[in-house]
């Protein structure tokens, strides 16, 4: 059982009752040790052999969920239960696999705010970590498996990570001796469907906090009952009384599409209310990147170059949305760094992060503690937003060095040594001003905003697909009776030369120093996972051709005229297409031509051959 309890060996800073217990203590100064201020983290607490522990937070794991088990099955749950006393409960559901030593910490520590604002109330968020090696692949599990494979890149499932959906609570409540109700509800699932699982958590954790373990059971079983993440179909979920609506986009879609249709008018017949999560993938566009707005187009050459980025912000909140929206900026191409939405000096990671031997690592960080405006000063991109966020007209963010940057620098701003190539689009910046003043509706905003940053990212990668294509061998030159032929090697300075006749100054109006940018690109790993990624499916297009062709030639009339041994090893090569088949998704029509003329060479042979290949 997971329980965490606040210990504290000094008695002039022991915990009055009446004084909530926010992490950090209240107070807290940036220059403060780290020794010092982990005096007052949380200790992590084994339930053992039944016995009761005593503890003042708890924490709710649901997960990891919908699409790891047999349909919708949750995994595991795990729940531990506050009750008067103090003490923990815990109730187990049957799962796949166990949480580490290392992940239950790195959760337990993630699930609470770590700032020194007195979060009242509810407050939702989320973050990433880092699963252990000893974990099952996903790409071994067939639902997940499916998913990739229908899904945009953009919102893949990524090997090696989990993400967790918090619903924290704190309120008075003068039964506890704390004087404070602090509780999260944490759930964990490998999808990154960052608007799904808020909605999810929006129904599940006030229903559990209200009427207890009862609720929990009663939404697992619904959980239970959900069908699998299929991606490009209409998916109805039941949930605790509640229907929620969610379309996952599909790779057919056309990007910058509507992904769910709008609800048909109301009927009078009785029926469960109806929620619709029309992208369950995004976040508010605009409200999250209104502080930044005149900045856009660098935020934006500063994800797709892979560049870190730390996001420092009051409220997790505030720093897991404004993470998640930058990592969706150059979308559809999939962000492939490494991102945490929420960050706390506790995770298992800490020292990778802040260390000042190495260069810091293509991150992007989300953090509420003040002792990362100390630790992290030496990074070169920092974004500071403010108490105040959601409006352009009320967030004047300038843009200065990073070396401006105090540890007592406490102004909102975009902290950077980083010149554009890109010239910032005005006239953007301005219809959407224009669209607060005379109140267009927010997803409107955010729409104009992200169908801005689609044209972008897609006239950025426009010429790269168009040269990428020129590499690939002619169908004409696909021989069923040579090797497979392979992709040309990818030339720089052949495709920077391309680009005064096809770059992206045909589809954008933006100028700027697009070779300087491309040259970064080529540096990042956005490029490398790109690249590798249509390498395969390249290589993928050609073994296909080269199946098509040998299932339309003439096997028999070539055999007449080639040697035994030559026979011999092309029945071999067919044997080993055929196995390759199913993999490339090749027609049932092209197998059976494939296995046609691999019975036609077998025939040619002499039976001692034959008896030779049979036994093999």
């Amino acid at each position: 059982m997971l329980t965490l309890r606040r210990t504290n060996n000094s008695s002039r800073n022991k915990t009055r009752r009446g004084v909530p217990l926010p992490i950090p203590v209240r107070g807290f100064s940036p220059r403060a040790s780290l020794a010092h201020y982990r005096g007052h983290r949380p200790c992590l607490r084994v339930f053992d052999r039944g016995r009761w522990v005593e503890g003042k937070r708890c924490v709710l794991l649901l997960g990891p969920a919908w699409g790891t088990g047999g349909r919708g099955r949750l995994c595991r749950l795990r729940v531990c239960v506050e009750v008067k006393s103090g003490n923990e409960s815990q109730m187990i559901y049957p799962g796949d696999r166990e949480l580490t030593e290392r992940e239950r910490t790195n959760i337990c520590y993630l699930a609470f705010p770590d700032s020194n604002s007195g979060l009242m109330g509810n407050v939702q968020f989320h973050f990433r970590i880092r699963q252990c090696p000893q974990s099952n692949p996903l790409h071994t599990r067939p639902a997940i498996h499916q998913y990739n494979a229908t899904c945009p890149t953009s919102i893949q499932t990524d090997d090696g990570y989990l993400y967790g959906y918090v619903y924290f609570r704190q309120v008075k409540d003068r039964t506890l001796r704390r004087g404070y109700f602090q509780k999260s509800v944490v759930l964990l699932s490998h999808l990154p469907l960052v608007s799904l699982f808020t909605s999810v958590l929006d129904l599940m954790a006030p229903e559990y906090f209200d009427t207890g373990e009862a609720s929990l059971e009663a939404a697992c079983h619904h959980l239970d009952q959900w069908p699998l993440p299929t991606p490009g179909v209409t998916l109805s979920l039941p949930l605790l009384g509640t229907l929620i609506q969610v379309r996952i986009p599909s790779r057919q879609d056309k990007p910058g599409a509507s992904t769910l249709t709008p609800p048909s008018p109301p009927h009078t017949s009785p029926g469960p209310l109806t929620i619709m999560v029309p992208s369950p993938h995004e976040t508010e566009a605009f409200r999250v990147l209104a502080p930044v707005l005149p900045h856009l187009n660098l935020l934006w050459e500063l994800v797709i170059t892979a560049e870190p980025l730390v996001v420092m912000a009051t409220s997790p909140t505030t720093a897991a949305n404004m993470v998640q929206t930058l990592v969706s900026l150059i979308a559809p191409l999939k962000y492939s760094g490494d991102y945490r939405p929420f960050f706390t000096i506790h995770d298992s990671e800490f020292k990778e992060y802040t260390t000042r031997t190495s260069a810091p690592p293509n991150v992007i960080l989300g953090v509420t503690n003040p002792f990362f405006a100390k630790t992290l000063q030496h990074w070169p991109h920092i974004i500071r937003i403010g108490d105040n966020t959601g409006s352009p007209s009320t967030q004047k963010h300038k843009l200065k060095k990073a070396s401006a940057l105090k540890t007592v620098e406490q102004k909102p701003g975009v902290y950077t040594k980083y010149r554009p190539h890109l010239q910032a689009d005005k006239g953007l910046v301005k219809r959407l001003l224009k669209g607060v003043q005379t109140g267009r509706p927010v997803e409107v905003q955010s729409a104009l905003l992200r169908r801005h940053l689609l044209e972008l990212t897609q006239s950025f990668m426009i010429p790269l697909e168009r040269y990428v294509a020129s590499l690939m061998p002619l169908q004409k030159n696909i021989s069923p009776y040579k090797a497979i032929p392979s992709l040309r090697p990818f030339n720089p300075d052949d495709f920077l030369a391309t680009l005064e006749l096809y770059g992206p100054q045909l589809t954008t109006g933006i100028r700027g120093d697009w070779e300087g940018l491309y040259r970064r690109f080529f540096r990042s790993i956005n490029f490398s996972v790109w690249f590798n990624a249509r390498y395969e499916e390249v290589s993928d297009k050609l073994s296909k051709l080269h199946l098509q062709a040998l299932s339309d030639a003439d096997l028999s009339g070539w055999a007449c005229s080639r040697s035994e041994v030559e026979v011999v090893d092309m029945v071999l090569r067919l044997r080993a297409k055929l196995t390759t088949a199913d993999t490339l998704h090749v027609s049932q029509h092209t197998r059976d031509k494939l296995n046609a003329n691999l019975q036609t060479l077998f025939k040619s042979l002499p039976e001692d051959l034959q008896s030779v290949l049979c036994a093999t």
